[in-house]
């Protein structure tokens, strides 16, 4: 009967979740990251181990992302910018 999966991963287990979605952090970054309490981790042994949900979280944007609504100016607005494109023919 195969194990169910544990929600603790190695720190290379971890690295593949996030070279899958095309973020490369080395297990020595996760390692760091850990040390320094960014993410939750053990030590049992030798090994650190992360938490899946964790590094899963990693990859969900937050928020309602995109860019914000900030209105750009007009480019009549810009002081300076009325003699960039004169000159210029199609």
């Amino acid at each position: 009967m195969p194990k169910p999966p544990s929600d603790w991963i190695t720190l290379a287990d971890a690295a593949g979740i996030l070279a899958a979605a095309n973020i490369r952090v080395s297990p020595s970054t996760l390692g760091r990251w850990a040390r320094e309490g960014r993410i939750q981790s053990a030590r049992p042994g030798r090994l650190i181990y992360v938490r899946r949900s964790q590094i899963r979280a990693m990859l969900r944007p937050k928020g309602r992302g995109g860019i914000p609504d900030v209105p750009l100016p007009a480019p009549t607005d810009a002081p300076g910018q009325e003699a960039l494109f004169e000159g210029l023919e199609d």
